[in-house]
């Protein structure tokens, strides 16, 4: 009897933990899971194989089918087709929801119809704005109507269609509209992306990787996106925003072996060199995994702006010789996107002091006590507060301004703006000039980048500035990018940056080891009539295929 009650108690004992167990597994389950803008929650089948325009009603998804001719009513939470109106007319595309009715654009016929949800009845008919629209989408007092082959997203008057205010398309296939309260979405089947767009400057803010490989209309149901795939024939539930500041994807693993060689030449001898390299650090994109350098004898160094430095030291060394200082970096590198909405970026006042004291600072490059740079910088930013769309005006003014020349030796902002013209360099250095004169914090980021193959060698180098955002931190904004034609490829140049570059330098200007130099620098002394040849070179080298990816 005994035995029999102790088993049972132990039995019971089981029971309870098990109990216990089961129950803090599902309540984890029930929390929200931490997801990156783009990623999707729910995928439904779509109603139909021929899907094109989405709207939300409140309650309900309406689907547009061109094969069909009707707007399908969906339960958002099962996916059943619960009802449907027949199209106003034979080729649906776009649908928006005003609050209490339907519209439809029909790409054939080039109309936008006022429909009634109940039994489709066509309350108003006005004229598309162009001769190919798409999408549609209500912004709370009127329509936005896409157009995939002009490259027009375009505002209109509901009293004739006529467009009141024409923005460009973010690439060159725009689909589907969502309208989310603040921002415009647009999709793209060419890109496969999705773009949140400020509808008053036309801006491409954020992009999003599409759910599916044709991406058509898109729907806002208060918290979530949805876009229907046309190849799928599926929903997807997308999220809008979250918590993940950025998104990691494409991990490359590399071996990047750097060079700084001096040659001497002539009758006399090198009577002394020091050889600096950048090392670089652990970046959210960016893991070092290790770092070895040849020869051994060296030092570690961190300049005025916390930038570490290898220091490499030689003495009397004859003519024909030849000095190599090597760094060799084990790294994993990943394309970063960062998701950045500008109402989240608060204001300079929210900026840490020690950044922004340390990073509006003035130099020699930059010379924000100029008279030019100053007035410029207050024409270009006016009365701007938030810290994206400072960064924001002053990259498009940036890349409207300059075009890329080299016109030899790198030049102080001043010279290079009124000259017009301008280096990866002298992009910075104009970038950082304006955003410090607004108070802005900026600096520059300087790297080896893979030339074409995986394996490639790099003579060349490149630089670019960030800007340091509340609540994100350090941000690329590759002012060289700012004179592509399209806002989407603009917008790249933003807060994302792809696997090809291994940073070895953050500096903020002028630094004891590297000078304005990035990546590496030497000093040296010599006897008279001797020549200093230097080369730099960074090789890289695959250490396994590219398979690492993130969602």
């Amino acid at each position: 009897m005994l035995l029999k009650s102790t088993s049972k108690r132990r039995f019971t004992l089981f029971q309870r933990q098990a109990l216990t167990i089961t129950t803090l597994f599902l309540a984890f389950l029930s929390q929200p899971l931490i997801a990156h803008p783009g990623k999707v929650v729910r995928t439904l089948d779509a109603p139909g194989r021929f899907c094109t325009g989405m709207a939300f009603d409140g309650e309900f998804l309406w689907v547009a089918d061109y094969k069909a001719d009707k707007l399908f009513k969906v339960n958002i939470e099962t996916g059943e087709v619960i009802g449907s109106i027949p199209s106003p007319g034979f080729w649906p595309m776009g649908l928006a929801w005003d609050g209490e009715y339907f519209w439809n654009v029909d790409k054939k016929m080039k109309k936008i119809f006022k429909v009634d949800p109940k039994d489709g009845t066509i309350l108003k008919v006005i004229d598309a704005p162009s001769d190919n629209p798409e999408g549609l989408t209500w912004d709370g007092e009127t329509l936005w109507v896409s157009d995939s082959k002009s490259g027009k997203i375009m505002k209109i008057d509901l009293s004739d269609g006529t467009a009141v205010e024409i923005l460009a398309a973010p690439a060159q296939s725009s689909g589907g509209l969502a309208f989310d309260g603040k921002y415009l979405w647009c999709s793209d089947r060419m890109e496969n992306e999705l773009y949140m767009i400020d509808p008053t400057s036309g801006d491409v803010l954020m992009i999003l990787d599409a759910p599916g490989p044709y991406s058509r209309g898109l729907a806002w149901d208060g918290k979530y996106l949805w876009n229907v795939d046309h190849q799928k024939d599926q929903l997807y539930q997308v999220v809008r925003r979250d918590e993940e500041t950025y998104r990691l994807k494409d991990t490359r693993r590399t071996k990047v072996t750097i060079t700084h060689e001096a040659k001497v030449f002539g009758k006399g001898r090198l009577k002394d060199l020091q050889a600096y390299l950048a090392v670089p650090d652990n970046m959210p994109q960016q893991k070092i995994n290790s770092i070895s350098f040849s020869p051994s004898e060296y030092s570690l160094e961190k300049d005025r702006w916390q930038q570490k430095v290898a220091v490499f030291r030689y003495e009397d060394i004859p003519s024909e010789s030849v000095v190599e200082s090597v760094m060799q970096v084990d790294a994993e590198i990943s394309d970063i996107r960062y998701f950045i909405f500008p109402d989240n970026c608060g204001t300079l006042d929210d900026i840490p002091s020690d950044i922004r004291d340390r990073y509006t600072a003035n130099g020699s490059k930059y010379m924000t006590d100029d008279d030019y740079i100053r007035k410029l910088a207050e024409k270009v930013v006016g009365q701007e507060k938030n810290p994206y769309y400072i960064a924001r005006k002053i990259f498009d003014y940036v890349g409207e301004k300059l075009t890329y020349k080299l016109e030899g030796g790198w030049n102080a902002a001043p010279v290079v703006l009124k000259r017009g013209t301008g280096s990866c360099s002298e992009y910075s250095f104009c970038f950082i000039a304006l955003c410090r004169a607004a108070g802005l914090p900026a600096r520059f980021v300087g790297a080896f980048v893979v030339r074409g193959d995986d394996a490639s060698l790099d003579e060349v180098f490149h630089r670019w500035p960030e800007v340091y955002l509340p609540n994100y931190g350090w941000i690329t904004v590759d002012a060289q990018g700012g004179d592509k034609p399209l806002p989407r490829d603009r917008a790249l140049r933003i807060g994302s940056l792809a696997n090809r570059f291994l940073i070895t330098t953050a500096g903020g200007g002028d630094s004891e080891y590297l000078g304005w130099y990035y990546n590496c620098n030497e000093a040296y002394t010599t006897q008279p009539q001797v020549e200093v040849r230097i080369e730099a070179f960074g090789e890289w080298e695959p250490v396994e295929e590219n398979t690492k990816k993130q969602d």
